[in-house]
């Protein structure tokens, strides 16, 4: 039996799913829920808040692997900000307790659990319910999401968090850039 931490990060709203795998593609709920903090708090307040909790949920589950969104470009750089920052922590605590991190895409997620990466998240929720043999879709969408991603590396296996060939063409371009960044500036 295996325990996956599903994580579908966000400052705002962060849905945490847990699952437990047993044999093939059987899979069962053990926890979910969405962990908040609000928009007016300051930064540091709210990574700390979702630091805690995460430990915490971390502590009391156990799990021998955490799923987790992969950040991806998004046209609000607000948003996407604050949702890296997130995934660091969660990518620092998960690290801090040797738990390997597995990063997903939103559409690997969505073709994992509903056979079509451009579901939407209704189809998504249906299909997470439906595995899970809920009576209800987990709400809100952020809990059936965390579930998806659980399910998925329940699934698939582990996509590891350095794969540079699973990377989106803007994580390549941010890699690219860090990389020219560390290079040594030539002397005129």
């Amino acid at each position: 039996m295996t325990t996956i931490l599903g994580i579908d990060p966000g400052l705002t709203r962060l849905g945490v799913g847990v699952v437990r795998q047993g044999g093939g593609r059987t899979v069962s709920l053990l926890h979910v829920e969405v962990l908040r903090t609000p928009a007016t708090a300051e930064i540091s307040h709210r990574l700390g808040t979702l630091s805690g909790a995460i430990d915490e949920l971390l502590a009391r589950f156990n799990p021998d692997i955490v799923a987790l969104e992969r950040v991806f470009a998004q046209h609000n750089v607000r948003t996407v900000m604050g949702t890296a920052q997130v995934s660091g922590v969660v990518l620092a605590l998960a690290h801090a307790r040797s738990i390997p991190v597995s990063l997903r895409t939103p559409s690997e997620v969505k073709a994992a659990v509903t056979g079509h990466g451009r579901a939407n998240k209704d189809q998504v929720g249906t299909m997470v319910a439906r595995i899970l043999g809920l009576a209800e879709i987990p709400q809100p969408a952020d809990a059936a999401d965390a579930l998806a991603l659980a399910i998925t590396e329940a699934w698939r296996g582990v996509a590891p968090a350095s794969a540079a060939s699973e990377s989106t063409p803007a994580q390549k371009a941010w890699r690219e850039a860090e990389a020219r960044a560390k290079r040594p500036k030539l002397q005129k």
